[in-house]
């Protein structure tokens, strides 16, 4: 557990000094950091003052993931072939619905398509593994077979659903509990030579919600992600196929994910690519006081362009087509 932490203070203003540094190869750039230590008052320090280190993972440019340059934001689409995710639970749960459904996200743009045989939503239960096999395969054979040639993701925390989902066509796995909870998911993972997605969050999804506490959410964030990063690298997963994620609303308050959000940069110290995913999730209808999921996009792409203020190379959601449409006007308005 490192004592001293840097935040770039990124700025997208087209009046960049020639002095600034470019944030991960990407859009963003930075002058400053914020210096961060645990039970003591944030410092602003130029990045000169910073270790060389530090400011080399904060300013490498982030390598493709499967051949998907991560310069430019992108899309992941979800797709939950489940009965009881907490949005769309049901919708898509018949292989027909979801396979209509895969061909619907990949026309409207996405980069990455994932697909999850598992809901995590708070309070869910636990799904055995043949019954998620038999959930997403199908769905991931008929997306290949459809000539689709993006990304897939395989959404699961288990090992023989991961190795099945590729098999069928998957190109990388994305796990909530950031390889923890199957033993074998991390060298399935990194026999496979895939990339992954390592996603941070505090608990069982049926118990997660309730009371989550932290020292101080931000670092004890960065600090768990950190050592799932450093495992998969010393079991021999390169960095540069390892993506994190903070998880927003896995075992966390509605404060807990503003801390999250508002500091979101600090997570480049990592030198990973950035995934990040808020779409529709219960604290967008908490603040926007909006019951009802499925009407959740206007505070969803909200929070989702101040990720990509931020740096975020993926941003994980639902509305493909909307959230495009947010993107286009925050890119040409930079």
């Amino acid at each position: 557990m490192k004592s001293l932490r840097y935040r770039p203070i990124v700025s997208h203003d087209r009046a960049r000094p020639s002095r600034a540094r470019v944030l991960a190869g990407g859009l963003g750039w930075f002058e400053s950091c914020e210096r961060l230590v645990r039970n003591e008052e944030p410092a602003v320090v130029d990045w000169h003052d910073v270790d060389a280190d530090v400011i080399d993972a904060l300013t490498r440019p982030r390598q493709p993931i499967c051949s998907l340059s991560l310069a430019e934001p992108r899309l992941m689409g979800i797709l939950n072939v489940t009965p009881d995710s907490f949005s769309d639970g049901g919708q898509f749960h018949r292989a027909e619905q979801a396979i209509d459904r895969a061909a619907a996200i990949i026309r409207e743009g996405v980069s990455i398509l994932d697909i999850g045989g598992e809901s995590t939503r708070p309070g869910a239960d636990p799904v055995d593994s043949e019954d998620e096999i038999q959930r997403v395969v199908p769905v991931i054979r008929s997306v290949r077979r459809s000539g689709f040639q993006g990304v897939i993701s395989i959404d699961t925390r288990k090992a023989e659903v991961a190795e099945a989902a590729m098999k069928a066509g998957a190109d990388m796995v994305n796990d909530v509990s950031a390889l923890r909870f199957d033993p074998d998911s991390l060298d399935v993972v990194r026999r496979a030579g895939v990339p992954v997605c390592l996603m941070h969050a505090k608990g069982e999804p049926r118990t997660m919600q309730n009371d989550p506490t932290y020292d101080d959410v931000l670092l004890d964030v960065l600090d768990e992600l950190e050592e799932r990063v450093e495992s998969c690298v010393a079991a021999g997963i390169s960095r540069d196929r390892i993506l994190v994620d903070p998880g927003i609303g896995f075992g966390k308050t509605v404060e807990h994910n503003l801390q999250l959000i508002r500091r979101l940069s600090l997570f480049h110290s990592l030198g990973c690519g950035l995934v990040f995913g808020a779409s529709r999730k219960r604290f967008v209808g908490t603040i926007g006081q909006e019951e009802d999921p499925g009407r959740r996009q206007p505070g969803s792409i909200a929070v989702g362009l101040e990720a990509l203020r931020q740096g975020v190379q993926v941003l994980r959601v639902h509305d493909i087509a909307e959230t495009w449409q947010a993107v286009a006007l925050w890119r040409a308005m930079l």
